[in-house]
């Protein structure tokens, strides 16, 4: 099964040596894709395009896979499924076109386009006109309209070959991944981080992924499928790393130390501070985010200068000038929006009255009252993990977490929300003992409470209980669930 494919029109434009490269790079990703998706393909590069042969039968299950395949490549503009084959006269070629096309011309105009390549006795047009000709006399039709046809015949030739074009298809268009450069994506499940990844990954980019965990082994994992399913789809022509940093510690500092006005910016400052340094280790050039201006607070143009002073690498944002509604649409289309819409949105360094236009100088003051080597020891701490081991290591099954609307008679209620949250609406309950733990320390501070009590975690949009409920149970705590009161 033969195809043709049509480089992006970027890569056409380019110099001969540069564009030389890229339909090398291309090439590979083709072969390296085929390796890790399971199908044989042969690709012979020319000057504008490819010819890409897959498998070795016709089967309807291996054009499927081929032309899923192919649209989900970055660096073809379009390709054309063809039959193959030998010609002498105008006539061997209508024989092949004439079953191809010729039924679909009752009742309709058409037009016959032929391109060439390589040294003919006749033109482009006159190729038309004949074989036109022969398909105006043996199939009812309304004639050759060469403006507007119903129906186009594409044909292609290439010395002594010709190609009967069967299908045409969209491609997906970039440049091929890997020929830009190598950048590290700040991934949070969430359509923004998501959209971006794939738009870095349209661009030529080879994507590596950094997850910054403060929610827990259940957000670590949704956030894991979904750049697994972004990389097989769209970047599996390369290797790269999923790496995990736990930020509870920085998370559970801002909360505690820092002014709450400033509080967004100043883990935004501490995620580029940590990401340069994992960028560094990858030997990535750029950091690539979610971030569109003025969609949150931390998002003005002020409080992205601040968050870009801390950076020692290229910071990229693909989606800096999009709306909302935007980006949401393009994550239904690729795919990733179901994973952004099952995965819980994070909610934990939230300000009540955040400060849109801060000063500098007082974003680094209240940023110095936190310990020095936070960054460090999140670096160090950081958790790498081949891509491709993300099916096998968030296989295993999901523990089930209960969730109530009343409390047993000796249940304890273990108030996880942030201290400030906590001061503004105290929980109380006459018949329970409340204890508040941030959950941010609950994951170290638990195991020290008294084992032989249950504990219902409570927050206010049953979110971040549920987060933590889950690690819990994953490390052996058994006597925890969820409180949902109505």
């Amino acid at each position: 099964m033969k195809f043709i494919l049509r480089l992006f029109p970027e890569i056409s434009i380019k110099s001969k040596p540069v564009r030389n490269r890229l339909i090398k790079v291309l090439t590979q990703n083709l072969h390296n894709i085929a390796a890790n998706h399971g199908f044989e393909i042969k690709v012979q590069p020319q000057w504008d395009k490819l010819m890409a042969t897959f498998g070795s039968d016709e089967s309807e299950k291996t054009r499927t896979q081929a032309v899923r395949e192919l649209s989900r490549i970055p660096g073809i503009h379009s390709f054309l499924e063809v039959k193959e084959f030998t010609f002498e006269r105008f006539e061997d070629i209508f024989e092949v076109a004439g079953p191809i096309y010729g039924p679909s011309l009752n009742g309709k105009t058409f037009a016959v386009r032929v391109r060439r390549r390589g040294n003919h006795s006749f033109t482009s047009q006159e190729a038309e006109r004949m074989i036109g000709g022969m398909f105006k006399a043996h199939y009812p039709n309304l004639g050759v309209n060469l403006n507007k046809p119903e129906v186009t015949i594409n044909i292609e030739l290439e010395q002594d070959k010709a190609f009967v074009v069967t299908n045409k298809y969209q491609g997906l268009g970039g440049y091929p991944v890997g020929s830009q450069g190598v950048a590290l994506s700040l991934i949070s499940g969430g359509f923004d981080s998501g959209v971006s990844t794939y738009k870095a990954i349209h661009r030529g980019m080879k994507v590596n992924y950094l997850f910054f965990n403060m929610g827990g082994t259940a957000h670590e994992i949704g956030v894991k499928q979904e750049a697994y399913f972004i990389w097989d789809r769209f970047g599996s022509s390369h290797k790269v790393k999923f790496v995990t940093i736990p930020f509870e510690r920085i998370v559970g500092q801002i909360l505690e130390r820092t002014h709450h006005g400033v509080r967004g910016v100043i883990l935004k400052r501490m995620m580029m501070r940590v990401g340069s340094q994992v960028a560094r280790k990858l030997n990535a050039e750029a950091l690539v985010t979610g971030e569109s201006v003025g969609q949150v607070s931390s998002q003005t143009l002020t409080n992205l200068n601040h968050i870009d002073r801390v950076s020692d690498c290229l910071v990229l944002r693909p989606l800096v000038m999009e709306d909302k509604q935007d980006i949401v649409d393009k994550a239904w289309e690729i795919g990733t929006a179901g994973f952004a819409e099952s995965i819980p949105e994070y909610c934990g360094v939230i300000s009540d009255h955040p400060n849109v236009c801060p000063e500098r100088s007082f974003v680094e003051e209240e940023e110095a009252k936190m310990d020095a080597n936070l960054v460090e020891e999140a670096v160090e701490a950081a958790a790498v993990l081949d891509i491709k081991a993300i099916p096998e290591n968030t296989s295993k099954l999901e523990i089930e977490v209960e969730t109530v609307k009343e409390l047993a008679k000796d249940d304890v209620i273990l108030d996880v929300r942030s201290p400030d949250d906590a001061a503004k609406a105290p929980l109380k309950d006459e018949t329970h003992q409340v204890i508040e733990l941030p959950f941010y320390k609950v994951a170290s501070e638990f195991g020290n409470l008294d084992k032989l009590k249950t504990y219902a975690l409570f927050c206010d949009q049953g979110v971040m209980s549920t987060m933590q409920a889950h690690e819990l149970k994953e490390k052996g705590h058994h006597n925890v669930k969820v409180y949902r009161p109505d």
